[in-house]
């Protein structure tokens, strides 16, 4: 932090002292930051794009599913390349609630995609249920994937 102001105060001063000279560098500096900001949010909606274009459903189904293993995922890659890694957590929810009852403690398990999924691409595969706060049964609820982080290839 005290570098940071440090070399603010010495841009000023420079700036002040040396306007001719600082003032175009300023310039181009402002320009070249402006730029890599730019590419940032543009990278940055882009890869949230082809995340919603993802189809992801979680749904709990005891009878297609082990019983260590009762929830079902189905993906469906509706992007135009392919899906390198995805991870994600699951919430619960009671019908018509908005709160979460799936406790995301650290030993909860961790959700990842299948790997390398192409364009166009559907995956179904069995999960473990997270841990449900008590007195909740998970016939009840409705699971989604929140938190989705995930990259392309290009």
């Amino acid at each position: 932090m005290f570098i940071g102001i440090f070399l603010i105060i010495t841009w000023l001063v420079l700036l002040v002292r040396y306007p001719a000279k600082a003032f175009p560098i300023s310039l181009a500096t402002l320009f070249g930051l402006s730029l890599v900001g730019l590419w940032v949010v543009w990278l940055d909606n882009r890869e949230a794009n082809q995340l919603a274009r993802l189809e992801l459903r979680l749904n709990y189904a005891p009878e297609q599913c082990p019983a260590d293993r009762p929830l079902r995922v189905s993906l469906n890659n509706g992007n135009k390349v392919p899906l390198v890694e995805l991870q994600w957590r699951v919430a619960a929810y009671a019908p018509g609630d908005t709160a979460n009852l799936a406790q995301n403690l650290y030993s909860a398990p961790r959700y990842r995609g299948p790997g390398e999924l192409q364009a166009g691409a559907q995956w179904q595969d069995c999960l473990p249920m997270p841990p449900l706060r008590s007195g909740y049964r998970p016939q009840t609820l409705e699971f989604r994937a929140e938190h989705l982080q995930g990259s392309f290839s290009n």
